[in-house]
């Protein structure tokens, strides 16, 4: 274990690298780098409508960039993606507490969250037709659906398993009901929701390119089905290589900022 040299001496806070984070990002770019080495040789013995290799995506995406096609399409994607996720965590992280707090709103909403849990997201493409329509209410709607329940079930597990002892040191001090939950309940079941939060967020970008697959032809969704009508795997690659890259990164982003905030969580170390 090192200290950083330019730790700030105030506070008492030191900067602390465990050894696994040196290699961290080794792994990662070695991880990359493997999985593009074996996409080549794979893509070689296949021709390219079927199988574009590597450079080929990298040269279609750059076509699709310069054109300002993906740029404009993937604008649009968002914004439906965003609606959808932001309304799915406003529903889920207080139904989620309550579930896990209190026995009866438990007992009444858990078998319902379970039923619909089981069923797949997509075969709801149906009934959000008829409701909702083929445009923005509908995919905003198929986004809230395939995120909202995944979260409601790890928000009410987190919320769950809160210790009760500290909810009991809160309650011996006099603090109130909504002390107790600000100060201690939602503190103790952070990584859960952040947890949450980062399945939601996945499962926000699968519902966004679903809901323009089934729904109406639109953004990402028109450029892949444009794309797969002409024979032209490398656009339809550049797209997925596009929504990986957006989970990956609406991820990391996720798992940053839980870091700054758990800050009382052990990390493991190498």
């Amino acid at each position: 274990m090192t200290i950083d040299a330019d730790a700030a001496p105030s506070g008492g806070r030191r900067a602390i690298r465990q050894p696994g984070q040196r290699s961290f990002g080794f792994l990662y770019a070695a991880s990359v780098t493997a999985g593009l080495v074996i996409w080549q040789i794979v893509a070689q013995g296949y021709s390219s409508f079927v199988l574009a290799p590597p450079l080929g995506v990298l040269a279609r995406l750059w076509e699709l960039i310069a054109s300002g096609e993906l740029p404009v399409a993937l604008a649009g994607s968002l914004q439906h993606m965003a609606l959808g996720y932001v309304i799915a965590c406003a529903i889920a992280i207080p139904v989620g507490m309550l579930m896990g707090r209190v026995r009866f709103i438990h007992d009444l909403l858990d078998p319902i969250v379970n039923l619909v849990y089981a069923v797949p997201s997509v075969a709801w493409v149906p009934f959000i037709m008829i409701w909702f329509g083929l445009y923005f209410e509908a995919r905003v709607a198929l986004v809230v659906m395939m995120c909202v329940f995944d979260m409601i079930i790890v928000i009410s597990t987190g919320a769950g398993n809160a210790d009760r002892r500290l909810l009991d040191v809160g309650r011996s001090f006099g603090a109130g009901a909504w002390q107790r939950t600000r100060l201690v309940l939602v503190p103790e079941s952070l990584p859960f929701l952040f947890t949450a939060l980062r399945i939601g967020v996945v499962r926000a970008v699968n519902a966004m390119i679903t809901a323009e697959l089934f729904l109406a032809a639109v953004n990402l969704g028109s450029i892949m089905k444009q794309a797969a009508v002409r024979l032209d795997s490398a656009a339809v690659l550049g797209v997925l290589a596009v929504l990986c890259l957006l989970g990956l990164t609406l991820q990391e982003i996720l798992l940053l900022i839980e870091r700054r905030i758990c800050v009382w969580r052990p990390r493991a170390s190498a």
